[in-house]
């Protein structure tokens, strides 16, 4: 068995897999203030409630967006599992060719949607993660990662509408059950979530016509994926495990090489 984790600006999301099946997950809230001791008796109680021993686990295979927290859920993987994780980022093999302006600014989680894109639908493919932030990307059929586009995802909107003005609450994220609002809760629901509906289908379709891509793949993922997904004729394939399993094919690519975790292995830094 192998466990990957993915760490976002909102949650964490863990999974393991046996072989090329996702067995379990399970997600916790991202926080700069979790200790190495803290991360590793969470990721052992996940795993004594789902009956896996810690010596079941071959490998680890590590996404993040969060640098901050690296150095503490690093060492709680050498601590309590015992492995030295693989880290996406530069010397990882992944299968896709970078073809940006500037290799080195795509994010790790945009690299793993990429190879998972690719290897589980083929090219050209555009994958569409909607989470703290929506991200667009597209593989072309030679393996190459050549654009991108970053939007405000809708719990950052959501964010933004109810701290930065002085009379809208929080609210509740889901679709009303008309575009026709008659209050204030009803209206901020409609405008993020059919906001979120047309920036997809124009962002897609502009995609599609630019690259000249006129009928690739569209695949979605990510936690609020499913509610647009079922709202627009653009996307083909939701698929909510897309970016574990990118970090399952990653781990698979690399197996046969020793991981390099320069800063993250010092465990006598402070937390």
């Amino acid at each position: 068995m192998i466990l990957v984790i993915d760490v976002g600006n909102t949650n964490i999301t863990y999974g393991i897999f046996k072989g090329e099946k996702l067995v379990t997950s399970f997600r916790m809230v991202s926080k700069m203030t979790h200790t190495s001791d803290e991360y590793g008796i969470k990721l052992l109680e996940f795993l004594h409630v789902n009956e896996i021993k810690k010596e079941e686990i071959e490998g680890v295979m590590i996404a993040s967006v969060v640098p901050q927290l690296m150095h503490a859920l690093v060492n709680a993987i050498l601590k309590y599992i015992g492995k030295k994780p693989y880290i996406v980022g530069p010397g990882i093999k992944t299968g896709i060719k970078i073809a940006i302006d500037n290799p080195r600014e795509a994010g790790p989680d945009l690299i793993v949607d990429a190879v998972a894109g690719y290897e589980l639908y083929g090219g050209p493919v555009l994958v569409i993660d909607y989470g703290t932030a929506t991200t667009y990307i597209i593989v072309n059929e030679k393996g190459e990662f050549f654009t991108g586009v970053v939007a405000p995802g809708i719990r950052i909107s959501a964010k933004a509408l109810w701290e930065d003005t002085a009379k809208l609450p929080e609210i509740e994220i889901k679709k009303p059950s008309s575009i026709l609002a008659k209050e204030t809760i009803s209206s901020m629901q409609a405008g993020l979530i059919y906001g979120q509906i047309g920036q997809t289908k124009y962002i897609v379709n502009e995609m599609k016509r630019e690259s000249g891509f006129a009928n690739m793949k569209v695949v979605a993922t990510g936690g609020l994926g499913r509610l647009i997904a079922e709202e627009t004729e653009e996307i083909d394939i939701y698929d909510p495990t897309l970016t574990l399993k990118g970090l399952q094919i990653l781990y698979e690519k690399n197996r046969r090489s020793k991981p390099q975790l320069n800063d993250f292995e010092d465990s006598d830094r402070p937390e």
